[in-house]
């Protein structure tokens, strides 16, 4: 990914939880959509798998959460978390925010905006809470958690959004 590479305004956000429709999720995605792929509950092994499958049938921007060491070792085009090397973070209030811009990312992914099945009883930011926290931050801001198209128009202060079960609709 080159310093002047816009980063993608839509993201598919991998779980556990898509099990094959994965590809499904991954088949819908638009040209320069990008991927975080997280899959945190699988043994290394099979996620490495998967993640393989992944990168074959998507040619856009690829992230893996996990250490930057490990995405470079996976072939990834970049890795996800709040850690130093990371392209993108998830932040959920503004010491997270913080955490992400100091560990160096490029986005930001709020969340959730609304309620998700991924976090059934997390606190929801909602529109304006999003558009609040992501005021203070110069980077990108992705919303994310209950996201889809519609939801999305005219999101103050979103530089894109991002979805899990939305890219199986």
């Amino acid at each position: 990914m080159g310093p002047d590479q816009p980063l993608p305004r839509l993201w598919l956000m991998t779980d556990e939880r898509l099990g094959q429709r994965l590809f499904d999720a991954v088949a819908r995605l638009p040209a320069g959509a990008g991927i975080v792929f997280r899959h945190y509950g699988m043994d290394e092994e099979e996620r490495r798998f998967l993640f393989d499958r992944v990168r074959a049938a998507h040619t856009g921007l690829l992230l893996l959460a996990g250490p930057a060491e490990m995405a470079a070792m996976w072939g990834a085009d970049g890795s996800h978390g709040r850690h130093q090397g990371a392209v993108t973070a998830s932040a959920h209030d503004l010491a997270e925010l913080r955490m992400a811009e100091a560990v160096g990312a490029q986005l930001v992914f709020l969340s959730p905006v609304y309620p998700t099945r991924s976090h059934p009883d997390a606190q929801v930011l909602g529109p304006a809470g999003f558009a609040a926290l992501s005021a203070e931050t110069e980077l990108p801001a992705v919303a994310l958690g209950g996201m889809d198209a519609p939801r999305a128009e005219g999101l103050a202060g979103a530089y894109g959004w991002a979805g899990v079960d939305a890219w199986l609709r």
